[in-house]
């Protein structure tokens, strides 16, 4: 797991008892990890500060599905204490697999193309030119979204030489796919 430096200040912040003092810091983790923030007493650019490290953090652990001891080092690192290592550590497996469901749900999820329908046209003329003799390929890409009912289309028309690049690159993109799957 890698955190910005920014992330890393900011978490030295929370580790620090003289910045959120022990009453808070159960609050302000529980908010972190529940998505809410109201406190009183507590000077509120660190408490922007501290909320926004924690985040970061419970973010990153997340979406990289870190280990106990990986992130008891990185909490060491930025001075928390025993405690609050401890409970930090307690509320994050706690709700790690929630987390990860709602972290998988975020995001804009590419259309899956479902189907193809093409056509050649010939174009012997047009309104600039007298003559143009060229073959123009109409592609239209039926896709699906996740999360979105029915089917949409992508439409385009490419030369003979595009559709050809166009091609060459769905199979290069099919082969570092196959690559990626078969490392794993």
């Amino acid at each position: 797991m890698e955190l910005s430096p920014a992330v890393i200040d900011s978490l030295s912040v929370v580790g620090d008892s003289a910045h959120v003092p022990d009453k808070c810091y159960q609050k302000l983790l529980d908010a972190a990890f529940n998505g809410e923030a109201a406190f009183s007493g507590v000077d509120q650019a660190i408490l922007k500060e501290a909320y926004a490290g924690l985040v970061s953090c419970i973010i990153e652990a997340t979406k990289h599905d870190t280990e106990a001891a990986s992130l008891e080092a990185v909490l060491e690192d930025c001075k928390f204490t025993a405690d609050r290592t401890k409970a930090f550590i307690a509320s994050y497996q706690e709700r790690k697999q929630i987390l990860q469901i709602l972290l998988g749900n975020v995001g804009v999820t590419p259309p899956h193309i479902v189907d193809v329908d093409w056509r050649l046209d010939y174009y012997i003329k047009n309104n600039h030119l007298e003559k143009v003799n060229e073959a123009v390929y109409l592609i239209s890409l039926k896709t699906e979204v996740p999360g979105k009912p029915g089917i949409q289309d992508v439409q385009f028309s490419c030369t003979q030489e595009q559709l050809q690049d166009f091609v060459g690159k769905l199979k290069d993109a099919t082969k570092c796919l196959e690559k990626i799957s078969s490392s794993q």
